[in-house]
């Protein structure tokens, strides 16, 4: 099939900035696009051919939206399988297929399918409500501190929460969970893998993950992760194994834990490009969004390995900050070496609001942390 200048139409599910910088490349080679996002104000909706409104966990929208894309993928995993599976089976492509997506949607039936196939994970209890957890640890079936987790719709540090006591369950919602064991870790790593309609696969190098303290969020993204050749490659075994069980097509981010003794541990996965392979836009030879645009369409895929060391670095709504979004000392950071910022085109900024982040490449990587610390300091995401 002809995808370039052509009338193959790529439909992607999510308007995001995922869904933005995946246009960056569907422009570049000139391959049509439409997009639904149930936002107004999406950050996609100037770069694609065709933009629609709509819920995207609505069957009806998303069954009427496939309809005449020629392949479906997605910039988020919330969306409604139903829908998706019936376009499959009218013969509408659907990336990452409707099975792994099932699997990685709930996070309880992620957990358990890790445990099925002998994957390494932390230990977990599930429950239907997390209003079954007081009497657990009543009875002794849960010890504090443990870590909850929505099953369901948690994004971006939301639907998680460290439990120490009795009293930190107060006000979470009563949904279905898990309670997972805190783990005692070195670092908190991440690898895509890249998996090609066509049966090729790649891997990006180990990153380093360091989060944000109260908003569980990641602050910065090191690439390469500075830990141990064999650690590095026991994450990237256990990246591919995760890979191989799920079966996806496209890529599939494994966020995992380097314990105390250096045994590795898989967190959650997301099957569509991550905040862990931002970097690569400026430090990769194939930058992540081109690579899932050259997977779903199984087109050989790209290299992955980095040319200069990355760091990336998240760009959120500054805490007492709600409205209009200014974006402080972008000309200070603008006039540091090797630095790239990539702003989402979003609005309106509230605290921890994903807002945009910038790349830092350098020879050198503590140079290039130290210059990511510089530019964390400098620009400030604020309200009018």
């Amino acid at each position: 099939m002809n995808f370039f200048s052509s009338d193959f139409k790529l439909g992607i599910l999510g308007g995001g900035q995922l869904g933005k910088m995946l246009l960056y490349e569907t422009r570049k080679w000139d391959i049509q696009t439409k997009v639904m996002d149930p936002s107004p104000e999406a950050p996609c909706k100037i770069a694609c051919n065709e933009f629609v409104l709509g819920d995207l966990l609505d069957f009806e929208k998303v069954y009427n939206f496939g309809k005449d894309v020629d392949l479906l993928t997605i910039e988020i995993e919330n969306v409604n399988v139903e829908a998706l599976e019936k376009l499959e089976e009218e013969g509408v492509k659907v990336y990452p297929q409707t099975k792994a997506l099932r699997i990685i949607q709930n996070k309880a039936t992620q957990k358990l399918f890790y445990t099925d196939h002998g994957i390494p994970t932390a230990p977990f209890v599930r429950f239907a409500y997390t209003s079954e957890i007081k009497d657990s640890i009543a009875n002794g079936g849960l010890a504090l501190p443990f870590v909850w987790k929505s099953a369901q719709f948690g994004y971006d540090g939301q639907g998680v929460k460290v439990v120490r006591a009795v009293e930190d369950l107060e006000g979470l919602p009563n949904v279905e969970c898990i309670a997972e064991e805190m783990i005692a870790f070195k670092n908190e790593l991440a690898v895509i893998v890249a998996r090609s309609s066509s049966g090729e696969l790649v891997n990006y190098p180990v990153v380093e993950m360091e989060f944000h303290p109260e908003a569980n969020q990641v602050e910065y993204v090191i690439c390469p992760a500075r830990i141990d050749e064999n650690v590095a490659q026991k994450a990237i075994d256990v990246a591919l194994i995760v890979s191989e069980n799920i079966g996806h097509v496209g890529l599939l981010a494994v966020e995992l834990f380097q314990t105390q003794d250096d045994k590795i541990l898989v967190n959650e996965v997301a099957p569509r490009p991550h905040n862990s392979g931002h970097y690569s836009i400026e430090a990769s030879y194939t930058n992540q969004f081109e690579q899932h645009i050259r997977a779903i369409l199984g087109l050989p895929l790209g290299k992955t390995d980095s040319k200069v060391a990355g760091i990336m670095v998240n760009l959120v709504g500054a805490e007492g900050h709600t409205g209009d979004v200014i974006y402080e000392n972008m000309e200070s950071i603008l006039d540091m070496q090797g630095v790239t910022p990539h702003i989402y085109g979003k609005k309106q900024t509230r605290p921890f609001r994903k807002m945009g982040h910038v790349t830092i490449v350098d020879e050198d990587m503590a140079r290039a942390r130290e210059v990511a610390q510089q530019v964390k300091e400098t620009i400030q995401v604020v309200s009018k």
